[in-house]
């Protein structure tokens, strides 16, 4: 009994000579990412709130323009939120964008970039995660950040079959890793890189871990058991719940009609066409343009989309419409500038990509 015990003991710890084996790798084998070449935490903060939900490619391009529009902390806090919010387009979950600029006026308002994992954890937008990321790679501190590919990781290389959506499982790994992380700041700022790296490249989801390249595959129980491609183990997710939309491009006189979302909710303060609940047929959808005050000249045009976002997918149906009238007062009608210069979320890409060539063919 004592021998079994103190085997499930080692069991759920993680090998001291993990980062022996895991650093040299990566420092011959990190992708080349931007951020991965400064401590200075603005730059560092802003790439991990983008990667958020978000995958590595479509971050590099916002990155870099973000920071380019946004060079200091200062000049994010003092942005005009319309401004932000272009900047932001495309790459989802919105309020992201709006904490940031809440966290940077509250840098400001300090005077300087928090430098302990607590001052980081205070700011908006800011989790255990991010905060731990930021201050193991901004200032060398003994953090363990954990994310999905490090969970993915962990949970491999222990042969560990508990649940990774339960929080106190993601606390037991952090903990894990904490207790193996180096102990000089130059290691430390690369060490919860590097088993995230690890997880995303080599100990990859979706297949086969690829563990003949692995540094670490001499550590690893899932490995040694066969196991590896079974974990980790996960609660399927709930269902998203579908919702319907009849989406409308009014066009009139070389300008289609904008109207901004509610303040709050989902994709808060954004520009969105006119839309509806539920599919509807022309005869229905020409009654709503109707009562908005608008007279149909010509049916142009008729295009379905789906979006899908974490817990809702949005199946919509849009029509495109040249028409008189003003509509209501919350109608914006914009030209192609005025489109381009406004803040409309991806949900819609298909109608503005749609909005966009009419609007472009009419100059």
């Amino acid at each position: 009994m004592y021998t079994q015990t103190k085997q499930q003991k080692q069991e759920q710890s993680l090998p001291a000579e993990l980062p022996r084996l895991l650093l040299p790798w990566f420092r011959e084998n990190a992708r080349d990412l931007p951020w991965r070449h400064t401590t200075d935490p603005y730059p560092i903060w802003v790439s991990e709130i983008m990667l958020q939900q978000t995958r590595v490619a479509a971050v590099l391009g916002y990155y870099t323009r973000f920071l380019a529009a946004f060079p200091t902390v200062a000049d994010l806090a003092a942005a005009p939120e319309e401004q932000l919010m272009k900047q932001w387009e495309g790459l989802g979950y919105y309020s992201r964008a709006r904490n940031l600029q809440k966290a940077a006026k509250r840098i400001v308002e300090l005077g300087a970039f928090p430098d302990t994992y607590d001052g980081l954890l205070s700011l908006s937008g800011v989790g255990d995660y991010t905060a731990s990321a930021i201050a193991s790679a901004a200032f060398g501190l003994r953090e363990a950040a954990v994310d999905g590919n490090a969970l993915r990781v962990v949970m491999r290389l222990r042969d560990c079959r508990d649940d990774i959506t339960d929080p106190k499982v993601k606390r037991a790994v952090r903990d894990q890793l904490q207790a193996v992380m180096p102990e000089s700041p130059a290691e430390i700022r690369i060490f919860n890189q590097a088993v995230m790296e690890l997880g995303a490249t080599v100990c990859a989801p979706n297949g086969p871990p690829a563990c003949d390249r692995c540094p670490v595959r001499s550590l690893c129980l899932s490995r040694a058991r066969g196991s590896a491609e079974a974990l980790p183990i996960k609660a399927p997710k709930k269902a998203r719940r579908q919702e319907e939309k009849t989406v409308f491009l009014f066009l009139r006189n070389g300008k289609v009609a904008l109207r901004r979302r509610s303040r709050s909710g989902l994709l808060a303060g954004l520009w969105e066409f006119p839309n509806v609940e539920h599919i509807l047929d022309e005869s229905a959808a020409a009654e709503v343009a109707a009562g908005w005050g608008l007279t149909t000249k010509a049916w142009e045009n008729r295009l379905t989309a789906k979006h899908i976002f974490t817990h809702v997918e949005w199946h919509m149906i849009g029509y495109t419409l040249a028409v008189e009238g003003d509509g209501p007062e919350d109608f914006l009608w914009v030209d192609a500038k005025g489109l381009a210069g406004h803040a409309v979320p991806s949900a819609f890409g298909r109608y503005y990509q749609e909005a966009a060539a009419r609007l472009n063919s009419d100059l």
